[in-house]
C-alpha cells in the first residue's frame, strides 16, 4: 500500500476514466465497522443467527461495501481534495467473509463547477456485482500528492 495519493484534478477527468481498488473482507473488518457503526445485527456478529437466516453465514454490514466505495474516491478517482456530495446504492448480492473485493469507479459524465458523476460499484471474486451505484463528487481543481497517515493497528 502507497504512502501518498495523488489527486486528477476536475480539468484532468475525462468521461471513461477508470480506477479500482481490491480489498478483502475480514471478521477484524466486521467487528471494527461493528464498532464504529453500533450496528449489531447478528446476522453480521452472530454465526448461530444467522445460519438461520437467509444468507445461511455471516455478511458484512452493507455500508461496509459504502465505506470502500468512499475510501475509493478519496484516494484513487478523483482522490484527495474530492468532496462527496451524494451516493446511490443498491445491494445485489451479499458480501461474505473472505470474500475479495474489486471496488470500481468510473466516470460517467462531467458536470458545471467541478461536479462528476462517479459510477461506484463492487465486484466480487467471482466477478458477480455486490453493490452498484452513482456518486456525485466536487473533483478538486488542482493536482496535489498527499502523505497517507499511518492507520492505527488496533489488533
Amino acid at each position: 500500500m502507497s504512502n501518498t495519493a495523488t489527486s486528477i484534478p476536475y480539468d484532468q477527468l475525462e468521461v471513461g476514466q477508470r480506477a479500482t481498488v481490491e480489498r478483502t473482507i475480514t471478521e477484524h473488518d466486521l467487528l471494527m465497522f461493528a464498532a464504529v457503526s453500533g450496528d449489531r445485527n447478528p446476522v453480521h456478529l452472530d454465526e448461530t443467527f444467522a445460519a438461520t437466516s437467509v444468507f445461511k453465514e455471516r455478511i458484512a454490514h452493507g455500508m461496509l461495501s459504502g465505506a470502500l466505495i468512499s475510501a475509493a474516491i478519496a484516494l484513487e478517482l478523483p482522490g484527495p481534495g474530492s468532496i462527496y456530495l451524494g451516493q446511490q446504492l443498491s445491494f445485489t448480492r451479499p458480501v461474505k467473509l473472505g470474500d475479495q473485493l474489486s471496488i470500481e469507479l468510473e466516470v460517467l459524465e462531467k458536470l458545471p463547477k467541478n461536479r462528476v458523476r462517479i459510477a461506484t460499484n463492487v465486484l466480487n471474486q467471482a466477478g458477480k456485482t455486490v453493490v452498484q451505484g452513482e456518486a456525485l463528487v466536487l473533483a478538486p481543481t488542482e493536482s496535489a500528492t498527499v502523505e497517507l497517515p499511518e492507520l492505527p493497528n488496533f489488533l
